[in-house]
């Protein structure tokens, strides 16, 4: 099958083009729908299995491969320009990529509905923050109802969100505060 599949796409990633380590992938949520594999590098497999890794200007490939023949790449490049449709190039390539009423069906059922009103998290440098994750503190706060200070460069592990997007909640010297947003930077996985 990955003979195949190497031969139709000559080689080179179905989305992106890159002749490196390219893998056999399955669209999810494809059953019924017919042969759901293509053949992209890992480059686009990473971004697809891991959306927060997600680089918009990769995905600017999808404006030629969305004219493909191979009905399973047509729907992969819909399922991530519908991910990434924030971006004004990407709905304007949504508008333009037509699909017949068995594609669409296929391509929606692999999308996961999308609440409108969520707003995400987000550090001083717009970084998406998420349960659980490490920040470091970038100005020295004042703990209203406490006798200390948040100082500048202080860890804050294992955060929790709240209501409000403006705000998370973390230990700093044993205390559990509520820490406005713009005031921390997200610590990379890997570097805590």
């Amino acid at each position: 099958m990955t003979r195949e599949l190497l031969k139709r796409c000559d080689s080179k990633c179905e989305l992106c083009g890159s002749e490196t380590k390219l893998a056999s992938f399955e669209l999810p949520d494809s059953k019924g729908y017919g042969d759901a594999r293509i053949m992209i590098c890992d480059t686009c497999t990473g971004q697809v299995q891991d959306p927060s890794s997600i680089d918009m200007n990769h995905w600017r490939c999808l404006n030629d491969s969305m004219w493909s023949q191979v009905p399973a790449v047509q729907i992969m490049a819909y399922r991530m320009l519908k991910q990434i449709s924030a971006e004004a190039w990407a709905r304007d390539l949504l508008d333009m990529l037509y699909l017949d009423e068995h594609m669409q069906a296929w391509a929606e059922a692999g999308i996961e509905e999308v609440d409108e009103d969520f707003v995400p998290h987000k550090d001083s440098n717009g970084a998406i923050l998420e349960a659980g994750d490490n920040v470091v503190i970038i100005k020295d706060l004042n703990v209203k109802g406490t006798t200390f200070t948040a100082k500048r460069g202080t860890t804050v592990r294992g955060i929790s969100l709240t209501n409000n997007p403006e705000h998370i909640e973390g230990r700093v010297n044993g205390t559990r505060i509520v820490i406005l947003t713009c005031f921390v930077k997200k610590v990379p996985a890997g570097e805590e």
